[in-house]
Order: C-alpha cells, then structure tokens, then sequence
C-alpha cells in the first residue's frame, strides 16, 4: 500500500531503518535583500504574521523583499537629489562650510528615510 506522499508522486530514501522523503525546495531567486528588504520582512514578522506567514510558505517572500528594497533604494536615491537642489544643499556649501552641508545632507537623508519607510515599509 502506497502512502499518501508515495500516491502524489513522492519517493523516499533509505538511510540505515529510517525511509527520508526526498524533498527538494524550489530555487530561490537572486538577489540583494538589502536594509530597506530587511526592514520590510521584520515588519511583516512583527505586524503582518498572516502576510508574512502566507508569502514564506508560497516561496514568494525573498522576492517580494528584493522588489522593496530596488524600489526603496531608487526612491530614495531620487529625493535626496531633488531635496538637496531645491535646498541648495551644493558642491559649494560642502567645500565652504563641510559641517552645515553635513547637517543639511543628514538632515534630508533622515526625511527620506521617513518617507520611505511610509511608502514601502509599513503599507
């Protein structure tokens, strides 16, 4: 009598008196997780389990992570750029004034952050 594994088309392996299933999970797709993907999955673990739970067993968790962090990563990329030009925020200052063009810049890397963590992070 088969089982019920053997029935959908499984086979086993003998190792000394145990019968292993032969399993083999599906190939993951390439690619950098990155922080923004870091911080998308902690946040699905933490606040989104059904979400989080449902993407880890259809193996489309890694994807999903990759996209996050591409998409945050160019968004983020993007409003710094415009941030800085349309505050002046220059080649000039920094080679005038390197501390006030360092409290600027971290000061709009800090509102991106914010931003980006609306828009892809916590949806």
């Amino acid at each position: 009598m088969k089982s019920y594994f053997e029935e959908r088309g499984g086979s086993y392996s003998q190792v000394g008196d145990y019968q292993i299933p032969n399993l083999v999970l599906d190939p993951q797709p390439e690619g950098d997780i990155g922080i923004w993907g870091w911080r998308r999955k902690q946040y699905l673990k933490e606040h989104r389990k059904g979400t989080y739970n449902a993407m880890l067993m259809q193996g489309t968790l890694t994807q999903h992570l990759i996209e996050i962090n591409e998409a945050a990563l160019d968004l983020s990329e993007s409003l710094v750029k415009q941030m800085a030009a349309a505050e002046g925020v220059t080649e000039e200052l920094k080679r005038k004034d390197q501390m006030a063009w360092v409290r600027r810049m971290n000061n709009i890397r800090n509102r991106v952050d914010e931003i980006v963590r609306n828009e892809y992070i916590y949806v």
